[in-house]
């Protein structure tokens, strides 16, 4: 049987809630600081910080992801006109932008698998097997397109029990497995480290 092929990482995708229920969209609005020097891409991973705005989280061990990045709104500076985009353009300056996030604990994500923990050029991508499930993972910080305003982060195909790893493995993806062990695709959830859990605060 011929399946769809996964021609590369887009970032985190929110397909379901943990108790199998459809995901229905809803997001939270938070504040991005006008001028803030970093691009955001739809599916990228967000923290809260210092002053109530929301900024790029960098995937590693010290991440505390408020949720994932799906667009924002805010008044163009160089029209003056309400905007919505798929990504935040970095450095732009508007007083009333606001980040969409997906900032529940139970929602679980659609990644794609690539080769390596490292961010490499180009992206190679990789599988995971059942055996996987369960097991914990690391992200790669891959840059997303401003062409498309999608993320390109993913997750890496080594799996292990490793605590501080972000994310964990609650199921493969079988609408674009390459064989009967080899998935390109998975579906995860926050591991640890997510802001509503973080007891110290921000």
């Amino acid at each position: 049987m011929a399946y769809p092929t996964v021609s590369g990482p887009y970032g985190l995708k929110p397909v379901k809630m943990i108790s199998g229920t459809p995901y229905a969209g809803v997001t939270r609005q938070y504040r991005i600081a006008s001028a803030y020097a970093t691009d955001i891409f739809y599916g990228d991973v967000v923290k809260l910080v210092t002053g109530g705005t929301v900024e790029r989280d960098t995937a590693d061990a010290a991440m505390t992801p408020i949720g994932v990045f799906l667009g924002c709104s805010f008044t163009d500076p160089g029209t003056s006109q309400p905007t919505f985009k798929q990504y935040w353009p970095a450095s732009t300056v508007a007083s009333d932008a606001r980040a969409f996030i997906v900032d529940a604990r139970d929602v679980l994500f659609k990644v794609a698998v690539i080769s390596s923990a490292a961010s490499t050029t180009p992206i190679v991508m990789a599988d995971l097997a059942i055996t996987d499930i369960g097991a914990n993972v690391q992200m790669v910080d891959n840059a997303g397109s401003t062409v498309t305003g999608n993320s390109k982060i993913a997750i890496d195909n080594t799996s292990a029990t490793t605590a501080t790893f972000p994310l964990r493995v609650v199921d493969v993806v079988t609408d674009t497995q390459t064989s009967s062990t080899a998935f390109p695709e998975v579906l995860v959830k926050w591991n640890a480290g997510h802001m509503f859990d973080n007891t110290t605060g921000v």
